[in-house]
């Protein structure tokens, strides 16, 4: 039986901008209950303005305790919740080269890989008791492909293209459907610090709302690892043609990424 994406209770980390908001503002639209997630007060009361039947909640997924307080407020205050949308990210130009805080240095994987282990381990056990429930993973190409200007994230997000798969076997006779978005990139906040950079070609960046509808239509169909656009053919060029793939990507960031 498909994923019904009405009457659902859908929580999303990272509303207040790009795949997030997007999301929110489609899952609404299709008359669902959604709330979002957001470090940034400010940003949350702004797309509260934007889509006023959004409910919001401050919360950090790369601290353990923003998520136990947030399991707390949803569950109480939303029991219905059913799906789950782990699409809080960060990404960064990080040169290697250079001296790095030994803890800054992993914040992507705190946020991209870690805050989603946690926050199905943690919801889990609700989502289990649900007739029908759903998690979907927001991963990226770069998963499949590493990007080397951005080394810490593409470790993120193919760790959690990696668990992902996993917990996809480990549900399986669950009433927990586990969905993956592999976004191409696209032109969100997350993509804007590269526009500067050697290499970039902004013309390969895909409409955020595009990718959206792609996703909606896969979590519709049962189509569990959703490749829109230029996702696709990265998932076919990195089986055929690997070290085409890196030697293409490493020219983005040119020379910065060889030393100074």
């Amino acid at each position: 039986m498909n994923m019904e994406l009405s009457n659902n209770t859908i929580l999303i980390t990272g509303g207040t901008s790009g795949f997030g908001f997007a999301f929110a503002a489609r899952l609404l639209a299709l008359g669902n209950t959604v709330i979002i997630t957001g470090r940034n007060s400010q940003k949350l009361q702004e797309t509260k303005q934007k889509l006023p039947a959004v409910h919001t909640r401050q919360s950090d997924v790369s601290k353990p305790e923003d998520i136990l307080s947030l399991y707390d407020q949803v569950i109480q205050q939303f029991p219905d919740l059913n799906i789950l949308i782990n699409n809080a990210g960060e990404m960064r130009k990080i040169i290697l080269h250079d001296k790095h805080d030994l803890s800054d240095i992993t914040r992507e994987l705190a946020i991209n890989l870690m805050g989603p282990v946690r926050m199905v381990q943690q919801f889990l056990p609700h989502l289990k008791t649900k007739k029908a429930a759903a998690i979907l993973n927001v991963t990226s190409g770069i998963a499949l492909s590493a990007l080397p200007i951005t080394p810490v994230y593409g470790a993120s997000k193919a760790g959690l293209h990696s668990y992902t798969q996993s917990l996809r076997v480990q549900l399986k006779h669950t009433t927990v459907k586990v969905f993956e978005l592999v976004a191409p990139g696209s032109s969100t906040p997350l993509n804007d610090k590269f526009r500067q950079d050697e290499g970039f070609d902004p013309t390969l960046l895909m409409d955020p709302e595009k990718i959206i509808d792609q996703a909606i239509k896969g979590l519709k169909n049962d189509t569990y690892e959703i490749y829109p656009g230029l996702a696709r053919v990265m998932r076919i060029m990195s089986r055929l043609a690997p070290g085409f793939m890196l030697s293409r990507a490493s020219k983005m960031g040119g020379k910065a990424l060889f030393g100074h």
